[in-house]
This record gives C-alpha cells, sequence and structure tokens, in this order.
C-alpha cells in the first residue's frame, strides 16, 4: 500500500488504526538515527522513539492533516529527547554506543555489512565522537544539524518541528557547521 503520510493519518482518524504501522515503519529508522545522535545511548533512543509513535498515536485525533505527518513526528521527537535527557542526567550511566537496531521481527532495519572488528570499532569511535561534537553547540544548533544530516529534513521541515523561522532554520546549521569546524580546526582535524 503506497499511501501518503496525510491519508495514512487521516484514515487512522477514521478508525483504521492498524495503517499507524506503515508510518512506523516509514520513520522508525531515521528518527532512531536522529535520537541516538542526540541522546548518545541506543537503549535511550529506541526509548524515545517508542515513546513518540505511543505519543503520535494517543494524539492521532488531534492530527491536522494541513502539516505534515513527519514534521508531527520530528517535534515529538525532540521533545521526547529533551525530556529523556533531563531525566536520565540526574541518574548517570555507562553510555552504550551500540552500531545496528532490531526490529521486532529480530531483523535488521539496516544491511547486515560484513565488517572486521576493527571497522566496526572505528566506526562506533567516530560515532561517538560527532556526538561529543554535538554536545558542545547550543542545542538549538545541534537539533538543526541533526535533522538536516540524520533525519534528512529539508529547511522548512525543520523551521516546523523546532518552532522557528525558515530562516532561523538555515541560520542554525550554518552556524552548527562553522562551529563544528573550528572545533575540528582547534582538534587539528582529529576527533576530540
Amino acid at each position: 500500500m503506497n499511501l501518503e503520510d496525510s491519508e495514512i493519518m487521516q484514515r487512522v482518524q477514521a478508525g483504521k488504526v492498524d495503517l499507524f504501522d506503515l508510518l512506523v515503519r516509514r520513520y522508525r529508522s531515521v528518527l532512531t538515527n536522529v535520537a541516538y545522535s542526540k541522546l548518545g545511548d541506543g537503549t535511550w533512543a529506541e526509548d524515545v522513539v517508542q515513546e513518540t509513535f505511543l505519543a503520535a498515536f494517543a494524539a492521532r485525533a488531534t492530527y491536522n492533516p494541513q502539516f505534515a505527518v513527519r514534521t508531527w513526528l520530528w517535534t515529538i521527537l525532540l521533545n521526547l529527547c529533551r525530556r529523556q535527557w533531563k531525566r536520565r542526567e540526574s541518574r548517570p550511566r555507562e553510555r552504550q554506543w551500540s552500531i545496528s537496531h532490531e526490529d521486532d521481527n529480530g531483523t535488521y532495519d539496516e544491511p547486515v555489512t560484513h565488517e572486521t572488528a576493527l571497522a566496526q570499532i572505528l566506526r562506533t569511535e567516530r560515532s561517538a565522537a560527532v556526538h561529543q561534537l554535538l554536545c558542545r553547540l547550543p542545542e538549538a544548533r545541534a537539533d538543526a544539524l541533526r535533522l538536516r544530516f540524520f533525519g534528512g529534513l529539508q529547511f522548512a521541515e525543520i523551521a516546523l518541528a523546532m518552532g522557528s523561522s525558515i530562516g532561523a532554520a538555515k541560520q542554525r546549521v550554518k552556524f552548527g557547521l562553522a562551529e563544528l569546524a573550528e572545533q575540528l580546526r582547534h582538534t587539528g582535524g582529529d576527533f576530540p
């Protein structure tokens, strides 16, 4: 079934709740990537994505078809990431930098590659380093970068998800990239 997001939500609102699973399958992986980038923990990211879908489903009657479902989900995700971070901030724990995620059937969202152990370690270290760099930025700039590069959102979608103007979304991405470049210059181009 190849339905537009808004059409799926309208049918879900009309009682065909099983169609909501199409949205989950469509957005789970990319939402998880952004949540993981923001939280730095695979378990936290999975929890927040699950909470995002639960919140969206619970609020399905309030969805307005004039707005993109995609933007609605991103807004919910960012708000829940902030709450998750605040909740977990008071309970420090060792972060787990997982590489892949399993779906409910035990299969991987992303194709399984046959990497060497060294390649896996390097990829995990790079992911941790990117997370550390983004954590040094102001939250709005880091979130704008996450949405643009991990979520693949256009500037108009970033603006809607973050409650800002398109110009502000562009500025956040621009200045965020400039700050990342500056951080890398100070480290000699090496990740921290």
